[in-house]
């Protein structure tokens, strides 16, 4: 496997985890630390980015309420009716997108498109899609200029 697949295979386990421990802190409003140490001694780690995991949930929950305020005009719904699973997904692909260019847009909906399939109701995956191409369009304008 190339560095650059194994680096994306990380990343993609650190995303998944980072979703679950979102999720959980939405759901507990536990401690970050602690959620962090949680998911790093119940789950194997070995081959996660862990810097990556760390950067998205601490971004994440630090930065919830401007995240909220990129996407939230976008909704075809009031925030708080929102999924705890598609409200996590979008504050972290709404993130990755504002504060992560080195990960190209089109990377960064895919992974929540297919974090949304697994962990999403039956259709989520479509609105996530949705609302995370409007919010590329904020944040990675020139990316997406770039491309046609």
């Amino acid at each position: 496997m190339s560095s650059v697949n194994a680096l994306a295979a990380q990343r993609r386990r650190a995303r998944h985890f980072a979703l679950q421990g979102l999720y959980q802190w939405s759901m507990t409003r536990a401690n970050l630390a602690e959620i962090e140490a949680e998911f790093r001694i119940d789950n194997d780690f070995s081959h996660v980015d862990g810097e990556y995991y760390r950067s998205l949930l601490t971004g994440v929950v630090h930065g919830a309420g401007d995240l909220d305020s990129s996407f939230e005009a976008l909704l075809d719904r009031p925030l708080d009716e929102l999924d705890p699973i598609e409200r996590a997904l979008l504050r972290l692909g709404t993130f990755e997108l504002k504060e992560r260019i080195d990960v190209p847009y089109k990377v960064v909906i895919n992974e929540s498109v297919a974090l949304a399939k697994k962990f999403g109701a039956t259709d989520s995956y479509r609105y996530i899609n949705g609302v995370l191409d409007k919010v590329a369009r904020s944040y990675r304008q020139i990316e997406i200029d770039a491309e046609a």
